[in-house]
């Protein structure tokens, strides 16, 4: 971990964009329901979508650039959380007041100033995630400012818009979405491209993240919140990373990509000191058509075309590292990825490992021009998609001499690195919103921010009465879960904070689906436990079997038989033992420990 002086000298620069849904009833601008866990769908429909001019006239370039890959999308339909508004095919409803109010609260409690007038803006989206190839959004509050124990990071957007569809799998060259997901109302923070560490930067994101659960009025879940980070160096471009789910790893895929920036810069020297240029692509199959390289052959015998380019003076440079696990290769290759192909073939790999030999290595050097301190891509694909995969590759590989490029990347599923998803959108994609009329943020009252986070871990200590397990809570996601699950059912708040806390953490690690446990079903168990129906222990046994409603649960009790043993039961249970105290609780434990309290068990032999 480098200290702050180091990312003053690259120039560090770093902003957050803070995505999260509301727990509002409905979504916003419908009345359909904004819970869509147990949903039934009812059926889907398909489209295409292109990019169009926005306000200012001009095609955004991140929308032109999803529009290229010609993709279809289907949308599943459900009967409770979907409606004709999601898919376009009505006018939106009246906003909602609920997520209104909501969106202005947290603008208050970050000083932000409210907009005389609200309007609401339809943001281009061609990526398939909304049927409709736009988002609602609305900015509710600007100029505000948050407090890190007294370092000042400016807020100058807060937007209340709507949430996309969720990506449920492919099918070709379609793209298969939810839309149950669509419309569920979403704040957005963004901050100023002013935090000076990654640390800083990961702090302000719990900070902001504490600051929505301690309302109470947010959803829980994967996927329910989630932060975009900007990044950028000295003499570079602004990188957004999407989706970082993971606070606590934030800082690391932020360093990595300071040091992927950083190497780039390097490359973009050397390339231009090399004086390194890109030639024109020319189709080499016929090299091929004999081939033992399984990786050509495949591709030729089903009817594609291999075309491959000189890179004049990139020897070397494309397999440099420039991170963990990253080169410059697999950035090139990413963008052939981008259209669907699963990569390249480049002058800087072992390509006898492919099976190429050295006559065909020989033959596509003459063909191509090859000279010492050169390089070469090649695609094999289908004739149209090879072609555009290639001119993809290469313009990749001329703006390596820039250095770092605008570009939008996601983090690689269960790692810290990044892949490139498209070029970063502008202005151009934003255009008013024509079906709504603007908002007089004054028709809505000014309902005052959350409990302040010193009075809240207060409470939860004099609750909890652990000191540390009250802090561990005050920072937890399962914090507005704990507040529900004790006013709900009463049941001991120190048993609720550790459940949630600690054995929810264990059985996660060992292997138990427990995201797949509903929010009803928690709070079911948790009420059978304070009305003396199950055990502490029966707790765990319950949540281990996943259970997903309040029934799940009344028939995981009855059918594994972990109804509590107390009283007069008990007393009678007891008698049929022989011995010792000791011995007596040794042996009914061993037996009934699921079903035994060892305290009530303790007192009635005392």
């Amino acid at each position: 971990m480098q200290d702050k002086s180091y990312y003053e000298k690259i120039g560090f620069k770093c902003g957050l964009e803070i995505h999260q849904r509301i727990a509002s009833q409905f979504k916003l601008f419908c009345s359909c329901s904004s819970s869509f866990a147990e949903d039934k769908m009812i059926g889907s429909i398909t489209r295409s979508q292109r990019a169009v001019a926005g306000e200012t006239g001009h095609l955004d370039v991140a929308t032109q650039f999803e529009s290229m890959k010609s993709r279809k999308f289907v949308y599943n339909l459900y009967e409770n959380s979907t409606c004709l508004v999601d898919i376009d095919e009505e006018p939106p409803h009246e906003v909602n007041k609920e997520a209104m109010e909501f969106a202005l609260s947290i603008s208050n409690s970050l000083n932000a100033k409210i907009p005389y007038e609200i309007e609401p803006m339809r943001k281009e989206v061609v990526d398939g995630s909304d049927p409709s190839a736009f988002q609602r959004s609305m900015l509710i509050g600007y100029g505000g400012l948050l407090d890190l124990n007294g370092i000042k990071i400016e807020v100058p957007s807060i937007f209340l818009e709507e949430e996309s569809s969720g990506v449920s799998g492919t099918s070709g060259n379609a793209a298969i979405y939810d839309v149950s997901r669509l419309g569920i109302p979403l704040i957005e923070i963004d901050t100023s491209p002013t935090i000076r560490t990654p640390q800083e930067a990961k702090t302000a994101a719990k900070e902001l993240g504490l600051l929505l659960r301690l309302t109470g009025k947010v959803q829980r879940g994967i996927g329910s919140i989630r932060q975009d980070v900007n990044v950028s160096v000295l003499n570079g471009n602004r990188v957004e990373i999407k989706g970082v789910q993971n606070l606590d790893q934030m800082d690391i895929i932020i360093e990595n990509e300071v040091e992927r920036q950083l190497a780039l810069l390097k490359i973009a020297e050397e390339l231009k000191a090399r004086e390194a240029s890109i030639c024109k692509p020319i189709e080499v199959t016929k090299l091929f058509s004999n081939s033992k390289a399984r990786i050509i052959r495949e591709k030729i015998s089903s009817g594609c075309s291999v075309i491959a380019a000189r890179l004049s003076g990139y020897a070397g440079l494309i397999g440099m590292e420039t991170g963990k696990g990253m080169r410059l290769g697999r950035e090139l290759s990413e963008y052939a990825k981008s259209i669907g192909l699963k990569g390249i073939i480049h002058g800087d790999e072992n390509l006898s490992s492919y099976g190429f030999s050295e006559a065909e290595l020989s033959s596509l050097g003459k063909e191509l021009g090859l000279k010492a301190g050169d390089s070469f891509v090649m695609v094999a694909e289908e004739d149209e998609r090879a072609k555009l995969a290639i001119k993809l590759v290469l313009d990749r590989a001329e703006k390596a001499k820039v250095g770092v490029l605008q570009e939008t990347r996601a983090i690689e599923q269960g790692k810290v690195s990044t892949r490139f998803l498209r070029p970063i959108p502008g202005g151009s994609r934003m255009y008013p919103e024509t079906d709504i009329l603007p908002i007089n943020p004054l028709h809505y009252s000014k309902k005052s921010g959350p409990e302040k986070a010193t009075n809240v871990l207060d409470r939860l200590e004099k609750e909890i009465g652990v000191k540390q397990l009250a802090e561990q809570m005050l920072w937890s996601k399962e914090l507005s879960q704990y507040s529900e699950i004790v006013e709900k059912t009463g049941a001991e708040p120190l048993t609720v904070a550790t459940i949630l806390l600690e054995k929810l953490k264990e059985l996660r690690r060992s292997g138990k689906e427990i995201s797949t446990i509903s929010n009803a079903a928690l709070v079911h168990i948790f009420d059978e436990y304070a009305k003396g129906t199950i055990t502490r222990q029966a707790i765990e046994a319950i949540l281990s079997m996943t259970p997903k409603t309040s029934a799940d649960v009344d028939n995981i009790i009855k059918e594994e038989g972990l109804k509590r043993i107390s009283g007069q039961k008990l007393k009678r249970l007891i008698e049929e033992y022989d011995g010792s105290k000791v011995e007596k609780i040794r042996a009914i434990m061993s037996k009934h420990r699921l079903n035994v309290d060892g305290k009530e068990l303790n007192e009635m032999l005392k």
